[in-house]
Parts: C-alpha cells; sequence; structure tokens
C-alpha cells in the first residue's frame, strides 16, 4: 500500500469510527435497569468531589479512575473494589472502549479540551470542570464536537441546580426587578491561587508517585517545583490555569446569564492589580490578584432594548485598590436585606423596578425601589436533582442538560474574554463574536489560542 492510499484508508476508517461512536451515543439505552458505566479522570480535590457525587447516584458504576498522581489514585481506588486504574487518560480511553460510557474530568485547565474532545469522539458522555476550556479558540471545539457526536454534555456549575440559583434565573425571566440596567458580580474572598508567586530559577525533583510529562501535557515545558503547580497553585499561572474569574466566574455568571438571556458581548475592559502590571516577570507568567472587568452586553426583552453593563469585581477584601472592590452604593443593599455586610461572593441586578441580591449559594433576596410597593410573588419551582445526578439521569435518558456545552460554551467565552482583557489591562476592546475577533486592538488575538506542545497537538483545533 503506498502513501496516498495509506493515509486515505486511515482517514476513511477515522470517519467510520467517528460514525460509530456517534450512532452508539445517539443510542444509549434508557431502560429503568441499565447502569451508566462511568470513568473519573481526575480523582484528587475537586475530582475527589466529584466522584463521590457520581457515585452516589443509585444507577452509576464507576469502572474506572485516571489520575497522573499515584498517591491520589491508589487512594480513591481503596473506596471502588475492583476499579481499573490508570495514570495516562489516553490509555483509558484506548483500553476501556464500550465498556465505559460517560466521563468526568477534573484536571488542571490546560487539558480540559484535549481530554474533552478525545472523549466525545470515542462517543463518550462528558461532564466537565468549570471553566470548560483554557483558550477562547477552545470553547466552539467543544460545542461543535458535542452536538456533531450527539453526546451529552455538562459543565461543572453545580450550583446552578440549588434553589438559589434556580429562582434567580426565574425572577429575571418573571421580570421581578423590571428593566434590567445594570449587574454586578463579585467575589473578594482570599484563595491559594491568588498569591504573588514567580517561577523559580530551578526545579526540584519530581515525587515519585506524580508522572510530571502527563500533567504538563499541552502546556509548554517547564521544570516541576515544589508547591508551586501541583497541586493546589496550577490556577494562577497563565501556562495552566485561567485566574480568578475562571474558577468562580462560570458560577456567578450562570443564573443572570440564562435568567437575562445573555449573548455575546460586544467590548470588554479590565483594571488589574498594579503590583502584577508592574512586575514584568509575573505580568508575563501568572494572572492578576485582583481585577475589575466591564463588558457590554447588546440589549434584548429583559433590557428594554438598551445595551447593559456587567462588571465583576475580585480584588481581596483588606488587600485590594477601592477599583477592584464592590462599589459602596452595592455594599450598602446588604443592610437593606438584613446582612450584616455584603456577601464574599455573589451578584446583583440592578433593574428599573429594584434589585435583586443572590449571595453565593444561597437564595436571593428582592429590594424595591418604591419601599410602599408589593413585591412580587415568589415562582414556584419543581423538584430538581443534584447537578451531578442530572448529569447522570441525562444520559441514561439521552437528553441534553441544564449546562449542556452548547448552552455554556458563549458564556465561558465571555468569561474567557475577561481574561484576555487582564492582559491589555486599560485597553477597551470591541469583539466581533461571528469572526471570533478582537477589532481594535489586533495584537490581543494572539491570546485568544495557544500552541499546543509538540506531541500533543489536537486535530481540529485551528
Amino acid at each position: 500500500m503506498n502513501r496516498r492510499s495509506f493515509l486515505a484508508t486511515s482517514a476513511a476508517a477515522s470517519m467510520a469510527g467517528l460514525f460509530a461512536n456517534r450512532a452508539r451515543a445517539q443510542t444509549t439505552s434508557s431502560s429503568p435497569n441499565a447502569k451508566l458505566n462511568h470513568a473519573c479522570i481526575g480523582v484528587g480535590g475537586m475530582g475527589e468531589g466529584d466522584l463521590g457525587n457520581f457515585k452516589s447516584h443509585a444507577r452509576t458504576a464507576i469502572v474506572a479512575i485516571c489520575d497522573v498522581d499515584k498517591d491520589r489514585l491508589a487512594k480513591a481506588a481503596a473506596g471502588l473494589p475492583g476499579v481499573r486504574t490508570y495514570t495516562d487518560w489516553r490509555e483509558l480511553l484506548a483500553k476501556e472502549g464500550d465498556r465505559v460510557d460517560s466521563v468526568n474530568i477534573a484536571v488542571p485547565d490546560h487539558m480540559h479540551t484535549i481530554i474533552v474532545t478525545r472523549a466525545m469522539r470515542a462517543g463518550k458522555h462528558v461532564y466537565c470542570q468549570k471553566p470548560l476550556c483554557h483558550d477562547m479558540a477552545e470553547c466552539r471545539l467543544l460545542r461543535d464536537t458535542s452536538q456533531q457526536m450527539g453526546v451529552v454534555s455538562q459543565l461543572g456549575v453545580q450550583h446552578s441546580a440549588g434553589f438559589g440559583d434556580r429562582l434567580t434565573v426565574q425572577l429575571l425571566k418573571d421580570h421581578a426587578v423590571g428593566a434590567v440596567e445594570h449587574v454586578y458580580l463579585f467575589s473578594t474572598r482570599k484563595g491559594v491561587s491568588r498569591i504573588e508567586v514567580t517561577r523559580p530559577l530551578q526545579g526540584d525533583p519530581v515525587p515519585p508517585a506524580l508522572d510530571w510529562e502527563l500533567w504538563l501535557g499541552t502546556a509548554p515545558h517547564r521544570p516541576y517545583a515544589a508547591k508551586l503547580y501541583h497541586p493546589l497553585l496550577w490556577r494562577i499561572w497563565q501556562d495552566f490555569g485561567s485566574a480568578w474569574i475562571g474558577d468562580i466566574g462560570s458560577h456567578l455568571h450562570s443564573a443572570v446569564w440564562k435568567g437575562i438571556g445573555l449573548t455575546a458581548p460586544i467590548s470588554v475592559k479590565a483594571e488589574v492589580q498594579e503590583s502584577w502590571k508592574n512586575a514584568p516577570s509575573r505580568f508575563a507568567d501568572t494572572w492578576p490578584q485582583g481585577a475589575h472587568i466591564t463588558w457590554i452586553y447588546p440589549g434584548n426583552e429583559k433590557t428594554g432594548g438598551k445595551p447593559l453593563t456587567v462588571e465583576w469585581f475580585d480584588g481581596m477584601t483588606g488587600a485590594a485598590s477601592a477599583n477592584l472592590l464592590p462599589p459602596p452604593e452595592i455594599c450598602a443593599l446588604a443592610k437593606e436585606v438584613g446582612l450584616e455586610k455584603l456577601p464574599e461572593e455573589g451578584a446583583v441586578v440592578a433593574g428599573s423596578e429594584g434589585w435583586l441580591l443572590l449571595p453565593h449559594t444561597t437564595a436571593p433576596r428582592l429590594i424595591m425601589r418604591n419601599k410602599a410597593a408589593a413585591k412580587p410573588p415568589m415562582p414556584k419551582l419543581p423538584p430538581c436533582p443534584s447537578h451531578y445526578h442530572e448529569f447522570v439521569n441525562a444520559c441514561l435518558a439521552n437528553v441534553k442538560s441544564s449546562a449542556d456545552f452548547s448552552l455554556v460554551a458563549p458564556m465561558v467565552e465571555a468569561i474567557l474574554l475577561g481574561n484576555v482583557a487582564e492582559r491589555v489591562p486599560d485597553t477597551l476592546l470591541h469583539w466581533d463574536a461571528p469572526s471570533m475577533a478582537i477589532t481594535n486592538v489586533a495584537e490581543a488575538n494572539r491570546f485568544l489560542r495557544r500552541t499546543y506542545r509538540k506531541g500533543w497537538e489536537l486535530p481540529g483545533l485551528g
């Protein structure tokens, strides 16, 4: 067989495999006796919690697990008699074949897209931790692949299944605050990935249990450094994480995005921590410790047709300048609803008739502009399973989940556009979503995508 024939045959076989996997994903059994054979990729940290939540569903069987850290892998396996274990997710996908119906991914952000795409192309339903992608260009690949393969997909915004988020969505859909005029999102708490760090001049020995090459994956190579990357501090590094907004932003955007019906923004601008901006080694390698990001969205029916401003504040209380913290008028709303102070994380939606304050993970509070006016009645919500159980149920019934990639990818794009703005601070960026381009600052477009390390390329990611 000559080279041309070989390539043609290989391509045909590959396409046949994709179609077969797609057909398999679209005909998942919905028998009341069927179980979902599930694999967990990443079983430490957030992955440990994900595993427990999937395991708690009566119709889930955890049949395989994977982690590049053998200590974490052994700990997880100890609670799963008979589970098959892997350190390389590629080996898991290759060897498990039809023995696995679905996977969840809980690994550093820079590895999400390649694992998720390969899993979906293998016909697996996929649950991926937030923020879904590391780069904006990856969002559309995952959206399109999930649709092409006909698999169930879900972003790990687990609080969207909670009463508070669901009630907020419905209140906004019901125009409880009138025409929406402004949105404030904020996360001001401290976190392990918000410290000031610089890359060390020399590396450290790699722990025997860790496969550092697999951990790096698509990212540029760098020596291992103890206590700086794995297991806790990877999010602060531009090569691996997506800043504080990547960690928390998906949670806080979710309810207002769905309730208002937002689409792609038309512009974005970021202010950042001065100490980070003025330190060249940190500015080029890590994310800021505090930021204030402002998006302008096109108007719609919920905004009375007027453009909408959405602001994000993530300066740490007691450590950030005032411009990176929620404004005083928003802080004052907390006392109006009986709170001692503004929660560390949450959302405020300002409308023509009132305000809605949503502390993260709890119930929303309404404040009417006309104090004598009666508050609108609270909508009654149907029962809802946990976010994890919803995914399992969707896989078993082969129906779309509430955080399907086709629904959340535009939201994640907007969040990651905030990341781009952080890298060109104090600059208004005009965004053209159809062409996926920043139209007024050409050099900023280089931050929309990255080049995967040699040997880790992902076909289809242009």
